[in-house]
């Protein structure tokens, strides 16, 4: 293992201590806990906080969408694993500015228990919140079990989306439907190529063989749906946005957002080869992309592979990606 680290344990917060170092005039700590972080103005009298959650290992996936426009806040665990119900509530607290506070985090066991957890000593606070959970993961649940799917980079559009409605001073019940609506019309699937290594062992989460990929996979290493020899670049998109355009019943005349992803170790070059025949596909079927990212937006430590997703557009979801934004690691003018 070679990882630019000192104490693996000490991994996490001087990560994110460095982070805070980094951007002290768009991030804070409201406490002592530095695993809470919210945007430097929270919190916002009058509007609908959002805050989100989950493992390390993912940046900028949860703490790189704290700003204006996105997440007013986030709780912070280990690597691949949970926050605490405590520091959720704290980050609740921190971020609650009169209107209610809007949850927003991935479909993961442990995060939906401490979420929930912290739902109920939220109102005993008297702090009325809302959950939205992101489960984009087409590989790991059909279509008919869409609800227990697992949340990848896709929850991106939603953190857009919501944090739009937000800023320009929906209710919390809005905020939380703008949410659900840009869940219910996202997509994701990715493709492995080498495994994740966590700072604490020194071991690899899963194994893949040189000449090897594996679709569908999920960014803990969870098993996907394909293992098989390493195809072209041009053969993954296919297998990846047919199975997204039949999921989403995307067809001629449709608009999509698209993101391609990178899972921590793919060269960007790489990426843009994967977007030119994402196009290529979209296109020949009629399908029009009228907005794109490429690049990481949610990773997995060193996990060599990609993901992409497709958000199905009408009129006010793409009002909500254009709206102005701005987060250590994002930024929409």
């Amino acid at each position: 293992m070679k990882k630019i680290i000192n104490e693996p344990q000490a991994f996490v917060d001087e990560f994110v201590e460095g982070i805070l170092l980094a951007h002290p005039t768009l991030l804070k700590a409201p406490g002592q806990d530095r695993r809470v972080l919210v945007r430097a103005d929270a919190p916002v009298a009058g509007k609908v906080g959002i805050i989100t959650g989950g493992g390390s290992g993912h940046l900028p996936l949860f703490k790189g969408y704290v700003g204006r426009g996105l997440c007013d806040g986030v709780a912070i665990g280990n690597v691949f694993s949970s926050p605490s119900s405590a520091q959720i509530l704290e980050t609740t607290k921190a971020v609650d500015g009169g209107a209610g506070v809007l949850y927003l985090y991935g479909n993961y066991g442990g995060d939906v228990f401490n979420f929930d957890l912290a739902t109920d000593m939220a109102e005993l606070e008297g702090i009325r919140t809302m959950t939205v959970l992101g489960r984009d993961d087409v590989a790991s649940q059909p279509k008919e079990r869409a609800t227990d799917r697992r949340g990848v980079a896709g929850i991106f559009f939603a953190y857009k989306a919501a944090g739009a409605a937000a800023e320009r001073g929906d209710s919390l019940d809005q905020v939380a439907a703008v949410a659900e609506d840009i869940i219910e019309h996202t997509a994701t699937m990715g493709v492995g190529l080498s495994p994740t290594i966590l700072p604490t062992t020194g071991k690899p989460s899963f194994e893949l063989a040189d000449d090897e990929m594996e679709i569908g996979i999920g960014i803990h290493g969870e098993p996907g749906i394909h293992r098989g020899t390493l195809e072209t670049a041009d053969e993954i998109a296919e297998h990846l946005v047919e199975r997204l355009i039949t999921d989403l019943g995307t067809a001629t005349g449709d608009r999509v957002a698209v993101l391609v992803n990178g899972l921590g170790a793919t060269p960007l070059e790489e990426l843009y080869v994967l977007f030119r025949r994402t196009h290529q596909i979209l296109e020949g079927k009629g399908i029009t992309i009228a907005k794109n990212y490429v690049g990481e937006y949610a990773t997995s430590l060193e996990m060599a592979g990609a993901s992409i997703s497709l958000l199905l557009l009408d009129d006010e979801r793409l009002a909500l990606l254009n709206a102005p934004a701005e987060s250590p690691f994002f930024r929409e003018v």
